[in-house]
């Protein structure tokens, strides 16, 4: 039975192999190990998200999601900036 995951370029090994962590409502659920040639052309970068369909241990189909990757590394940097901010506020306090 195949399933529908959104899944993270975690990693890319060797120039060959891409690892896919897949998530479910937000939380990493697994893993799928796959050559970099099996993923859509334009998404063969770490931290690139896609939509994938798996069954069992093998990846069926991966769509990229640029608009969903770029969101989530605009959130990134907005969580970033706020903490670096904090930081920044706590260093004045204590001079």
């Amino acid at each position: 039975m195949s399933e529908t995951h959104t899944a993270v370029l975690d990693r890319i090994v060797d120039g060959e192999t891409a690892v896919l962590l897949l998530e479910a409502d937000g939380d990493v659920i697994g893993e799928r190990i796959v050559t970099i040639e099996t993923l859509p052309e334009d998404g063969r970068h770490e931290g690139a998200v896609f939509e994938v369909t798996v069954d069992e241990e093998t990846l069926l189909e991966a769509t990229y999601r640029e608009e969903v990757e770029r969101e989530r590394r605009e959130l990134t940097r907005e969580r970033f900036d706020r903490l670096s901010e904090r930081l920044s506020d706590v260093d004045r306090d204590e001079e």
